[in-house]
């Protein structure tokens, strides 16, 4: 199911602790897969190095908005401060978002980083910062929303965004 070119009638709210177990599946939406390559099997979530950003959901640090349609969650934004790919200080949360297929492009994405950015800086932050593979379509988005380009890896780029 495509909905490109319909409107859609979305929300966006804070994630209800009961819901952060959904993370897990938004974890592994958001993976970036190249063109041509297989989806990973969904057991990846469970590697150490992704499940940082889901174990123990719900701390001081933690942020999470999930996008609504006719009382589905379709898509979710969250953030925590932790040493990630994206990791810029102790001081600054880095994001994940994910939406499901059938919602993206449509800007609901755009709406939940926006929404984020604001309510980290209602929170004080002065920065976020997020990881985006070069080849992945959502690099354009980020920079769309505030996001710039500090540093670059063999594949990732490291995106800063000021709050100030």
């Amino acid at each position: 199911m495509k909905l490109w070119g319909k409107k859609v009638n979305y929300t966006i709210r804070e994630m209800k602790s009961h819901e952060y177990k959904t993370l897990e599946d938004f974890l592994y939406e958001a993976i970036y897969i190249p063109e041509g390559m297989d989806f990973p099997q969904r057991t990846i979530t469970k590697q150490p190095e992704l499940q940082l950003y889901i174990s123990e959901f719900g701390k001081k640090d933690d942020n999470a908005l999930v996008a609504e349609v006719d009382g589905k969650i379709v898509g979710a934004v969250w953030t925590r401060i932790m040493n990630d790919y994206g990791q810029i200080d102790d001081e600054t949360p880095s994001f994940a978002i994910s939406l499901y297929k059938e919602y993206r492009g449509l800007g609901i994405g755009t709406d939940m980083m926006k929404q984020m950015l604001m309510l980290l800086k209602n929170k004080g932050y002065k920065q976020a910062s997020l990881a985006v593979q070069e080849a992945n379509y959502a690099v354009k988005m980020y920079q769309k929303v505030g996001f710039e380009i500090v540093a670059k890896n063999e594949e990732e780029y490291i995106m800063l965004c000021s709050l100030k």
